[in-house]
């Protein structure tokens, strides 16, 4: 049975979302061809394939406001929706649907007029997966959780969406300046200073 909130929020999801055979793992961008097409099954695939990573994204970029990722999320979902006309399936399309949820969580800092920090719980940090290669791209060894996530809440939002995408959500840096809407240069840009940041902050807090 489907629980997933954003299939919730389409109904007629629910019911053909279980028809595809199980051994059946087309791409992304196969299935995305299919939703304009009107196969509203293989919409249903697309949500369920990327719904945990791209929370787990506007989660870190929130700074750890669950229920506000978990709004971010659906609106990024739905937008996708109804813009699925437009995506153009010879180009990927994880850096597509995740442009788009960039920009709802942009709409959001415009509306709210706050610039987000890091507050999770123990208990949250404890459940976050480790970044891919950030402690050793920014050579440090035994840094905990928090401090890493403390730091990433204290870069400035454009430099938090490359380093959280980059490092956490595995993106190529083409990838990332599909989603981002930039030049892979500036990608490279933001990373370095990102990262130059993170060691700063790190250094001073841990003393190392």
């Amino acid at each position: 049975m489907v629980t997933n909130p954003v299939l919730s929020r389409v109904p007629w999801l629910k019911a053909e979302s279980a028809q595809r055979p199980a051994n059946m793992t087309p791409a992304d961008e196969q299935l995305a061809r299919r939703v304009q097409r009107g196969h509203t099954a293989d919409l249903a695939m697309l949500v369920e394939r990327h719904h945990s990573p791209l929370l787990g994204f506007l989660y870190r970029l929130t700074g750890g406001d669950r229920a506000l990722a978990e709004d971010l999320t659906q609106e990024a979902f739905l937008r996708a929706l109804r813009s699925i006309q437009q995506y153009q399936p010879s180009r990927p399309f994880k850096p597509w649907l995740y442009a788009i949820a960039v920009n709802v969580a942009r709409d959001h800092f415009k509306r709210a007029d706050v610039r987000y920090a890091v507050t999770l719980a123990d208990d949250e940090l404890l459940a976050l997966p480790d970044p891919i290669g950030l402690e050793e791209t920014i050579e440090m060894d035994g840094l905990r959780v928090a401090a890493i996530s403390a730091a990433i809440g204290a870069l400035p939002v454009h430099q938090r969406e490359a380093i959280i995408l980059r490092y956490y959500q595995d993106l190529s840096l083409a990838e990332i300046a599909a989603a981002l809407d930039i030049p892979i240069g500036t990608v490279k840009s933001r990373l370095s200073l990102g990262l130059r940041h993170l060691r700063t902050v790190l250094r001073e807090e841990g003393g190392v």
